[in-house]
């Protein structure tokens, strides 16, 4: 019932900037948070920051802050990641995830119940 799609990813170079897209369906983002995390490979996904759903109160990883920004289309129910300054360190698969009411920090993978396919991010030096 629930989907979200990742959509924005592509090949940068260090310096430059991508938006990401996370459409959601079947479940109204009233009653979540939505996060945004990546991953590659080999290693355990890594929360870059979350939404609640009034898009009044954001939370971002110290990795995201200051050039990193998450907002809401809430009619729509898409949220998105600006990413500026982008450096090599940011290449990574990058997924969407809503969390339900028992979430515990909002920052911790095990919060999350529904996850995007991901959508691949590159960076070049």
């Amino acid at each position: 019932q629930v989907q979200l799609v990742e959509s924005g990813g592509g090949w940068v170079q260090a310096g430059g900037s991508l938006r990401l897209s996370c459409a959601a369906s079947g479940l109204s983002f009233s009653y979540h948070i939505t996060g945004w995390f990546r991953q590659t490979p080999g290693k355990e996904r890594e929360f870059i920051a979350r939404i609640d759903w009034r898009g009044a109160t954001t939370y971002y990883a110290d990795a995201a802050k200051g050039r990193f920004t998450i907002s809401r289309d809430t009619a729509k129910n898409i949220v998105f990641l600006q990413m500026n300054s982008l450096k090599p360190e940011d290449t990574a698969v990058y997924y969407c995830a809503k969390a339900g009411p028992r979430f515990r920090t909002g920052w911790d993978v095990n919060d999350y119940d529904y996850w995007g396919q991901g959508t691949q991010v590159t960076v070049s030096s």
